[in-house]
């Protein structure tokens, strides 16, 4: 266990050191000015994430994708298609309700939105998309279509909500289809689906068990839309306090406390569901269950003071450097935001248990660096143009319809594995420290570029464009593979066709 963890905070440490580097590097610039006190509470912040990012990483392979797969694994082995269904709603409606991201962002907006309806609007959608890649999983459906065709109700219903005035709330819709599929979700829903998978059989059993983040992904949009379309009278976004003294002190005391209520929230009703299972279909031995309590141990004390980390020193940082680099130029804006989005994601947990399982999946024909390398790019990418949409001031519509388009265009020219891949891993790179860092720096240029009350129009969607870029990116990835199978395919043809007729021997 000693070297497990030891393996892991390494790991931790590769993954924020180049985030704190650069953070620090540019405060050392005349760009930006932050205080001593600012610096120390940023740094301590870092070292606890790494600590957080280490324990949960481990907590996650201990108990949570362990339990994924008992019981994707066992309620498939009892036959029951109801029983499996409807367990899996109502997991997916606890555990989306208890997500610490979805509390965060839910936290950002309650002026505008009743928080606990957001959330529970957001749990009903996530429950129903899984129900629906599981149905997936077992009838062995084709994941592209499907995409295909619930993105075009998205969408449908995204012009509904325009042309009823509600364009304002349009990020926000978007942001909560990336924030939902976070730290607690991203391990046990995947491995849920590869539990399902394993046991349905089948030709591409690996490749079926991907797709369940991406469609769980969708629901959740498509909610709040909805939802939006019902809100009354004049919005109003009102800033929540970023400062750095707003959570240390006596406030830090409720950040600790309200995180750590959050998190035994969420990880208690996935244990009692689990423990209803196994007194009831599972029947796990002895020693897997103190494995799996031991990990959920881990889990809790790794997102307690990883969530922590990020309240009080990453979110007050964020605001300040978008503050303060909005007024030293678009050009320094949008090159720092591209190149902080090619590092935050090296950070977020949730991409670490993703990559790890495409490894394990793909028998190692998509690597863990490879994954990285494609995430980095398409989160930094989307940074960037994020930044730019908040210094023009144009809708978020301009950027997702045109993306999908080609996203969903290319899921029909890559193989089908790089498309559920590509898909789950839109949901998974949008994870915590997007919401509670790279939100609060757009919030902090918008405010300075156009003002407080367009906070909601042009700061919120961040969320949604880091989810939508890596779509493309991992399936340009897949595409590169085929033509590049294409191309040593010919090659080989041409030599075969080229060899001297000489070599060829005849028999009698």
């Amino acid at each position: 266990m000693k070297r497990a963890l030891l393996l892991k905070l390494r790991e931790a440490l590769v993954s924020v050191l180049p985030i704190t580097v650069i953070v620090l590097a540019v405060s050392f610039t005349p760009l930006v000015e932050l205080s001593k006190k600012e610096l120390v509470v940023f740094c301590y912040s870092a070292f606890f994430l790494i600590l957080g990012i280490a324990l949960f990483n481990l907590g996650a392979d201990l108990a949570m994708t362990p339990m994924g797969e008992h019981v994707g694994e066992g309620l498939t082995k009892s036959k029951k298609m109801g029983v499996l269904l409807t367990v899996c709603f109502i997991m997916g409606l606890f555990i989306t309700v208890a997500e610490p991201d979805l509390s965060v962002l839910a936290g950002q907006v309650s002026a505008v939105m009743n928080g606990n309806v957001l959330i529970a609007c957001v749990g009903v959608g996530v429950g129903f998309f899984l129900l629906m890649g599981v149905v997936k999983i077992v009838m062995r459906k084709d994941l592209a279509p499907m995409l295909l065709y619930f993105y075009m109700i998205l969408f449908a219903a995204a012009a509904l909500l325009i042309e009823n005035g509600g364009s304002s709330l349009l990020p926000l819709a978007f942001d909560s289809g990336g924030v939902t599929t976070g730290p607690i979700t991203v391990p046990f829903i995947m491995a849920l689906g590869v539990g399902i998978a394993l046991t349905v059989g089948g030709r591409n059993a690996n490749e079926n068990s991907f797709g369940l983040i991406s469609l769980c992904s969708v629901g959740p949009v498509i909610a709040v839309l909805i939802l939006s379309m019902t809100a009354t009278g004049e919005l109003t976004y009102k800033l929540p306090d970023y400062s750095i003294d707003a959570n240390l002190g006596d406030g830090f005391g409720e950040v600790i406390t309200g995180t750590m209520f959050d998190v035994a929230r969420s990880l208690v009703l996935i244990l009692v569901s689990f423990f209803v299972l196994q007194f009831t279909i599972l029947k796990l031995p002895k020693k897997k269950l103190v494995q799996i309590l031991v990990g959920i141990g881990y889990t809790f004390a790794g997102l307690v003071i990883f969530l922590t980390s990020v309240a009080v020193g990453f979110m007050p940082i964020g605001f300040r450097l978008g503050e303060q680099l909005a007024g030293s130029g678009n050009i320094g804006l949008v090159a720092f935001a591209f190149v902080i989005g090619m590092v935050v994601v090296l950070a977020e947990p949730a991409v670490h248990v993703l990559n790890k399982q495409v490894e394990d999946i793909t028998g190692g024909s998509v690597t863990k660096k490879e994954m990285m390398i494609a995430l980095s790019l398409g989160v930094g990418i989307s940074i960037g143009l994020s930044v730019i949409r908040i210094i023009f001031g144009f809708s978020l519509l301009y950027y997702l319809i045109p993306g999908y388009l080609i996203s969903l265009g290319l899921s029909f020219h890559v193989p089908k594995l790089y498309t559920a891949i590509a898909f789950d891993s839109g949901g998974v790179a949008s994870g915590p420290l997007t919401s509670s860092f790279i939100l609060p720096l757009a919030a902090g240029a918008c405010v300075v570029l156009q003002g407080e009350e367009q906070v909601l129009s042009f700061a919120f969607g961040i969320v949604a464009m880091v989810a939508m870029t890596p779509l493309i990116t991992i399936q340009a990835l897949g595409f590169k593979a085929v033509m590049s199978e294409r191309v040593r395919r010919r090659i080989a043809m041409a030599r075969i066709l080229s060899s001297d007729d000489a070599q060829i021997i005849y028999f009698d």
